[in-house]
């Protein structure tokens, strides 16, 4: 990934302390497709290539398609944000050749459900493993665009920098209203109290 690359960042505003786009989770929640791993485990940062693809990844990942709803609590607390690597990441590819590569097919490591976590996060081990500073894969939930994970032992918080291209509140009126029209697009309603 060159230097510079814009990705987006669908996180939890109060998840730690002082939360920024550029903190990196250091094992709070479930398992997830590609972490954790590691002892001490190795903290991860998930982005996408646009805040589309990052809500697609992370507030709508567990809406399954057609019909679906969510509550605004799932959304009150959740920020998206831009930042951009300030130098040149090397990472494992899990899409069109490096798949073929590895032997293997989406439908095994990144278009899997959540059950097989326990063994898709010995993907992520194995490329932090090979050296790699991350992985890049086409998102499962909006295939039109690539979802990240970037290692923390690997990738400092120096190492990236948010851009001020970009930011929105879920929980502020004009971010919800921006939120709400999006999901409508996909039909998902979100329900108010």
């Amino acid at each position: 990934m060159p230097a510079g690359s814009e990705l987006y960042r669908v996180f939890d505003s109060g998840l730690s302390p002082v939360p920024t786009v550029t903190n990196f989770n250091r094992g709070w929640g479930g398992p997830t497709r590609f972490a954790f791993f590691g002892r001490p485990k190795v903290p991860v940062l998930y982005a996408a290539q646009s805040e589309e693809a990052a809500i697609c990844e992370t507030i709508l990942h567990n809406v399954p398609p057609g019909p679906g709803r969510i509550t605004f609590d799932d959304v009150s607390s959740r920020v998206c944000a831009a930042l951009a690597p300030t130098r040149d990441l090397k990472l494992a590819a899990l899409m069109g050749d490096g798949l073929r590569v590895l032997g293997t097919e989406a439908r095994y490591v990144t278009a899997t459900q959540a059950s097989q976590y326990p063994r898709t996060v010995r993907w992520a081990e194995a490329a932090h493993d090979a050296g790699f500073e991350g992985m890049v894969w086409m998102s499962n939930r909006r295939n039109t665009e690539r979802a990240y994970i970037l290692f923390r032992d690997r990738v400092l918080t120096s190492d990236l920098v948010a851009s001020t291209s970009h930011a929105r509140i879920y929980g502020e009126p004009q971010g919800f209203s921006w939120l709400v029209d999006y999901c409508a697009s996909l039909n998902v309603d979100i329900l108010v109290p």
